[in-house]
């Protein structure tokens, strides 16, 4: 039989369960996460072209899209939270501490697949203070995140003291950090001239319209989770919020839907050079699986029609599509990611032995690094029902 454990929290009178199996998940994670680092040293030591599926030709790959898969997450929780605590909308209002908690978690999970991906980590914050380089793209993500990840620490600090007034100052600080970091990320991308399917000004926007439907979909995900984990009955305070953040969710599936439909389209009309070679390659090409089975079905549709038919009653409903939101989500930052490398510069040039597109292949250790990431992320989460009492202020 299982051996129950429990500390009570005494402004509910709930009890934060600790079960074998919770120490067990928390343990896995651990060792999977201490695996992802083992992995990581050793592509340091060797070498990341001994290690990486990355080329000279294609020189982001899979742990470039996980970064982004977890920033994206994080500055969409930091948004969704702020709508309750920061611009005090009362629907939003019970989401608010775990939410805050969980964009630090996902963003140092972040930091933790971007520190290996990098072959000289260690200089990043040394020459960002000693050299910096306001022409830099890179330079401002690294600042940037750098501020938003210090501003959420603080917020979840004076949360955790009940002081929600100055808590709100630094999270609308938080907000404009986190917007400023996640549209330049964007414009990292869409300022690539040289990168057709990247190019254009709407990237920064597509970017933060994205993050905010990672960001329900987060919520939706991690709560159902924790009351489950923890052996709760949610309030029907809180059963409203999650139902206002999966409406919200629909709201920007659907703008995400119009995103998409007007990429293809401005992909395909008139054969752009460079484009649509990328574009192709996602519709019926080598990637068409990933796009239409992950982005298009599990990202976007399945989700938008399991929240149809919630209709504001079924959590376990709106838990489907949330977790299908969030894999569809990883794939949609991997596609972003690889398939504006694929086009080769000199595409269509009759230049021989130059490939049609450029291939990529993840390596185990991108993997395992990869999986480390999500396995710290899984990790924190964890924890912080446990040391933080299952986030006591919170609306049970």
């Amino acid at each position: 039989m299982m051996n129950l454990m429990s500390s009570v929290i005494p402004q509910t009178g709930l009890a934060v369960r600790s079960s074998r199996a919770y120490n067990l998940a928390i343990l896995i994670s651990a060792l999977l996460a201490a695996t992802g680092v083992a992995f990581g040293l050793h592509a340091l030591y060797v070498g990341h072209e001994h290690t990486y599926g990355v080329t000279r030709e294609v020189p982001w790959g899979l742990l470039i899209s996980t970064y982004v898969f977890f920033v994206v997450t994080s500055t969409g929780l930091c948004l969704v939270s702020a709508i309750g605590h920061v611009f005090n909308i009362e629907a939003f209002k019970p989401i608010a501490k775990r939410s805050v908690f969980l964009a630090i978690v996902t963003i140092v999970a972040g930091f933790f697949v971007i520190g290996f991906e990098i072959e000289n980590p260690w200089r990043m914050p040394i020459y960002n203070m000693l050299s910096p380089n306001p022409t830099s793209n890179i330079w401002w993500m690294g600042t940037l995140y750098g501020a938003y990840l210090f501003f959420m620490v603080v917020e979840f600090a004076l949360l955790q003291m009940e002081k929600h007034k100055i808590a709100g100052m630094f999270g609308l600080v938080g907000v404009i950090s986190g917007v400023a970091a996640h549209s330049n990320l964007g414009a990292v991308f869409g300022l690539l001239s040289s990168r057709e399917f990247w190019h254009g000004p709407y990237m920064p926007i597509y970017f933060i319209t994205s993050a905010m439907m990672s960001g329900c979909a987060a919520v939706i995900f991690f709560f159902w989770l924790a009351y489950r984990a923890n052996g709760w009955e949610m309030s029907k305070k809180l059963q409203d919020s999650l139902h206002s953040v999966a409406k919200l969710g629909a709201t920007l599936i659907a703008v995400i839907m119009f995103f998409t439909t007007w990429k293809m389209i401005s992909g395909i009309s008139g054969q752009p050079h460079g484009k649509y070679e990328a574009m192709m390659a996602l519709i019926n090409g080598p990637y068409s699986v990933n796009f239409w089975v992950g982005e298009i079905m599990l990202g976007m549709v399945i989700p938008f029609v399991l929240i149809l038919m919630a209709r504001g009653r079924s959590l376990s409903l709106l838990f489907v599509a949330a977790a299908s939101s969030v894999v569809g989500i990883f794939f949609m930052r991997y596609d972003l990611v690889v398939i504006g490398q694929l086009v080769p510069h000199f595409h269509g040039m009759g230049i021989s032995d130059l490939p049609e597109l450029f291939s990529y292949t993840p390596s185990l250790h991108e993997v395992m690094i990869t999986v480390g990431g999500l396995a710290l992320a899984a990790m924190g989460f964890l924890m912080g029902e446990r040391l933080f009492k299952g986030h006591l202020s919170e609306d049970h």
